[in-house]
């Protein structure tokens, strides 16, 4: 048996997770602003990391090295970068994120969504001084050439193409945001224990938005969002799916499977997101879509070539 089967496995459950998960904060974002639905799924996701903490002792060898003692020996400043990467990568990359799917829909947002992978090699090229090669730059232009076929469609209904680019833009800031808060923290990561790691990000980018939402005129809007209503039915299975399970099972994943595994099969989120929309909230498929869907996940394939003949041979 493959070794890395269960890693892979919990990869392609965190794809499945996170694509079920844009799903349900589209449905959020018809009545949730941008803003309170990112506080909200961050408040949740907080208490389910910490009872994860709690239970870590029990876990077997999943969360072995989740112990308290071993953050109190690691460098101060490695708290505060990881805060720094949940601002950047949590705080405003996801209120982004949350814009640009309200605009354009689950579809289009998981086609932009795959210029997270070239963003990752930009900037670790930038601020880790890790290579690039031609590859990368054929990927990142096949990337590329998909959401730029994916914003020459027809806009989603009730939207006009204006908004379809906007919401394309902030879709695309959203990926650089997220991909340069978690370049910044890799060193720290190798060291950090992982569901340590996450709870800081999410707590630093939980008091950030917190912090924004009570300097807004409209901040009595973002904080009845934790008011029981009917967008809970949407919001809180998301926030449970996106920002805790879909987190879970990516950890899961990269202890028990190569990250660049992980890398490929995470990216799989675009097909389940497609078909998921295209069934539950009835966006249409279209021939565009489809073929930006294709590019862009040849261009993810390009970048990561090596990795993927090494996965095709080991299946095989």
């Amino acid at each position: 048996m493959n070794p890395q089967l269960p890693g892979e496995v919990f990869a392609l459950l965190a794809a499945c997770t996170w694509a079920c998960a844009m799903v349900l904060f589209k449905y959020s974002g018809e009545r949730v602003p941008p803003l309170a639905l990112n506080l909200f799924k961050s408040v949740v996701a907080i208490p389910l990391l910490a009872l994860t903490l709690l239970a870590a002792p029990w876990a077997g060898p999943l969360l072995e090295d989740e112990s308290f003692a071993r953050v109190l020996a690691l460098p101060p400043r490695h708290v505060w970068i990881l805060i720094a990467s949940g601002v950047i990568g949590i705080a405003l990359a996801d209120t982004l994120f949350f814009y640009g799917l309200n605009l354009v829909g689950v579809g289009i947002t998981s086609i932009v969504d795959c210029l997270y992978t070239p963003a990752v090699f930009f900037f670790s090229w930038l601020l880790l001084r890790e290579q690039l090669t031609p590859t990368h730059f054929i990927g990142a232009g096949l990337i590329l050439s998909a959401v730029i076929v994916a914003s020459g469609g027809a806009p989603p209904p009730n939207t006009t193409r204006g908004q379809l680019i906007t919401g394309i833009v902030l879709g695309a800031l959203a990926m650089a945001s997220m991909a340069f808060g978690i370049v910044i923290a890799k060193r720290v990561l190798e060291e950090f224990p992982l569901i340590w790691a996450a709870t800081i990000r999410i707590a630093g980018g939980t008091v950030a938005l917190a912090a924004v939402a009570l300097l807004l005129p409209t901040r009595a809007a973002v904080w009845s969002v934790f008011r029981p209503s009917a967008a809970w039915k949407s919001s809180v299975p998301g926030a449970l799916l996106g920002t805790y399970l879909a987190y879970v099972f990516w950890i899961a994943g990269f202890k028990y499977a190569d990250a660049s595994r992980n890398a490929i099969l995470n990216q799989t989120t675009v097909v389940f997101a497609i078909i998921l929309a295209t069934v539950t909230v009835r966006e249409r498929l279209t021939r565009r879509k489809l073929l930006a869907v294709v590019l862009a996940l040849t261009g993810v394939l390009v970048v990561l070539h090596e990795h993927v003949a090494t996965l095709v041979r080991s299946v095989a």
